[in-house]
């Protein structure tokens, strides 16, 4: 502070914390949190901002997005992206690392951050790929910036394989040193192929099949084995997109034993199943892993609201709309945009009082800060930690229309859907980046999380 005048104050707000919720207001300066307190506790400030009652909260942070850049601009750019991000109340990203070419290197890790920088709105992270051909290049990423690694125990994509087991030890055995998290995709890859040939064989290309093909066993048995690995390395891990209840006592037990084990759900599996298909669009309904038939939201959901799944991300993955629209699921792109849509959804459960907004916070904000090493930079509203801040309005009705986002890619399964409570105004390091659905600072605000604090 300069002569005790800061740089902004939001005043008349409510301040949410996952410990609870008072009024107050926050004090802003040099981009971090100066102080927090009652409206008369506030230093005299350049600007004020009127909270209007409103509650304020961390931004969002979503630990799983796919941006697409650079491959694959025509679904994505970090201009849209993060753009998205900033409106729906996200402030900070992590981008997976199959791109084209895939952040397999320290060389790819540095040019993706070069791209980003100067679009990005909001503060991001890349992801280093494990392969079966890149151990060495493990620290190398992790000193050129890779926030965390990103392992794909399921994939049948050429840029990012499957590797095998013994490399994928000796990966984590080495991660484990760096000070960095597995993310993991849990599914077995073997299963996967097998069963995809079989019903290719039988002529089978309905959204069904791709179900089929994805059997809750192959997700089962990834988790079952990567938490193995992870405790025999000390390598801590995170399950990506998990979408099935067979897998939650594995995790539960997981952590029992002291496994460093955190797991995110998103959107589509909370609030979507196989009965929402013919609305949802049906073969667009394809994503992986799959959204399941009805039985698996419900026991998702309670996981999440006690704190057993972690957090909430979004797998966030923009296609075209002919790329979403074909008749052969097999052709059809799997995964859909999130970053703008989620904290309308989850808001619109606190709203119907199956959460609180504490809640949220903790699963949006705090748990993903922590379990990536963000926190309390990020990820809280304590005084001297980045001020990255949403205010929302719980009150705030609105319906979900792809041709409203600003991601490229912008088929949503979520089409219609009525919500309550948004985010109305987001904050990145105390500029205010978006409001009233609008995009109201410059790219190239948004910063690398690699980059000096």
């Amino acid at each position: 502070m300069n002569g005790g005048l800061v740089d902004l104050v939001i005043a008349n707000g409510i301040l949410v914390t996952p410990d609870g919720m008072t009024p107050g207001a926050v004090a802003i300066d040099g981009g971090r949190i100066a102080a927090t307190g009652s409206d008369a506790a506030m230093p005299p400030a350049r600007r004020v901002i009127d909270a209007g009652g409103r509650h304020v909260i961390p931004g969002a942070i979503d630990v799983h997005v796919h941006i697409r850049e650079p491959g694959f601009s025509h679904k994505e750019t970090w201009a849209s992206a993060t753009a998205a991000a900033a409106i729906g109340g996200v402030t900070t990203v992590l981008d997976m690392p199959n791109t084209n070419p895939p952040t397999a290197t320290a060389k790819a890790v540095a040019q993706k951050i070069a791209l980003a920088s100067p679009q990005a709105l909001i503060d991001f992270g890349v992801y280093g790929y494990i392969g079966e051909d890149n151990i060495a290049d493990l620290a190398p990423m992790a000193r050129a910036g890779a926030s965390a690694f990103k392992l794909y125990l399921g994939s049948d994509n050429p840029l990012v394989p499957c590797p095998n087991d013994g490399a994928v030890l000796d990966a984590m055995a080495q991660i484990a040193k760096l000070g960095r998290r597995v993310t993991v995709h849990a599914e077995n890859t073997g299963i996967l192929r097998w069963r995809e040939a079989q019903i290719r064989a039988a002529g089978r290309d309905d959204l069904q099949a791709h179900l089929d093909q994805h059997v809750d066993i192959a997700t089962v048995e990834a988790v079952s084995r990567i938490a193995l690995f992870s405790e025999w390395t000390g390598c801590p891990i995170h399950i990506a997109h998990e979408s099935c209840r067979h897998s939650l006592p594995l995790i539960a037990d997981a952590k029992r034993r002291g496994v460093d084990l955190t797991a995110e759900t998103c959107p589509h599996y909370l609030f979507l199943s196989m009965d929402d298909a013919a609305r949802a669009g049906g073969n667009a309904l394809r994503v992986k892993p799959p959204v399941r038939e009805a039985g698996h939201a419900g026991p998702l959901f309670e996981a999440l609201a006690s704190g057993l799944i972690d957090m909430i991300s979004t797998d966030h993955a923009p296609h075209l709309q002919d790329e979403k629209r074909q008749a052969s699921i097999w052709r059809t792109a799997p995964g859909f945009p999130g970053v703008e849509t989620s904290m309308q959804l989850i808001l619109t459960q606190v709203a119907a009082g199956a959460i609180t907004l504490p809640d949220y916070v903790r699963m949006a904000c705090e748990a993903p800060a922590r379990a990536f090493g963000l926190y309390p930079r990020q990820g809280s509203l304590l005084p001297g930690t980045d001020a990255d801040i949403v205010l929302v309005d719980m009150n705030a009705a609105g319906i979900i229309r792809g041709a409203d986002l600003h991601s490229i890619g912008n088929v949503t399964p979520f089409e219609g859907m009525v919500t309550t409570g948004m985010a109305v105004m987001t904050l990145v390091r105390g500029r205010v980046v978006a409001e009233a659905g609008r995009i109201v600072a410059d790219h190239g605000w948004g910063r690398a999380l690699s980059a000096p604090a």
